[in-house]
């Protein structure tokens, strides 16, 4: 995916997600963002299994919950950093629009899986992907990514054969383009 930055992606729930520019590094490329997120909105319980994310929030509150634990707040100024394989979720805690700049690192897959899920979500016009690209995602990239909250036998069951159904119907034809999953 060649990406001109910045690099701007929004989903059919008004959260926009912008992908400022990458800096390299030692531990690999790390990807510059913004968020913008809905009063009681946010991503899911999901896990980034080989990448670390860092939000620092510019305007409004953030709640965090790391699974299995209270949620916790920040607010201007402050900070939350989510390790690689600690499953969690954010969302925004106040009345108006959540403002963060932050980052990803490595950047490895991350715009081409966060652009492709926002793409999912607008063509079921709701907060869950559509089901077909949400399980090409899932299984491409089940080395990457997780959705911590998602029962086991969906996981184990009903994402499979969504997937084998879609590739028998065709559907994965967009799809490309997508990144090769790592290792």
């Amino acid at each position: 995916m060649n990406i001109d930055y910045p690099y701007t992606i929004q989903n059919c729930l008004g959260e926009k997600l912008t992908f400022l520019g990458v800096e390299p590094g030692p531990e690999g490329d790390k990807v510059l963002v913004e968020n913008w997120v809905n009063p009681q909105s946010g991503p899911p319980m999901h896990t980034h299994f080989k990448q670390d994310e860092e939000l620092t929030v510019v305007a409004g509150k953030l709640a965090y919950q790391i699974l299995g634990q209270q949620p916790q707040y920040v607010t201007v100024g402050q900070s939350v950093l989510f390790k690689r394989g600690v499953p969690h979720k954010f969302w925004n805690a106040g009345d108006e629009p959540l403002i963060c700049r932050g980052w990803v690192q490595p950047a490895n897959s991350i715009v081409y899986y966060l652009s492709a899920i926002y793409a999912a979500q607008n063509k079921s016009g709701k907060a869950q992907p559509e089901a077909f690209d949400a399980a090409y995602l899932m299984m491409r990239y089940a080395q990457e990514y997780d959705m911590a909250e998602l029962p086991p036998l969906v996981k184990k069951v009903a994402i499979p054969i969504t997937y084998w159904l879609g590739r028998l119907l065709r559907k994965y034809k967009h799809f490309a383009d997508a990144p090769s999953p790592l290792k």
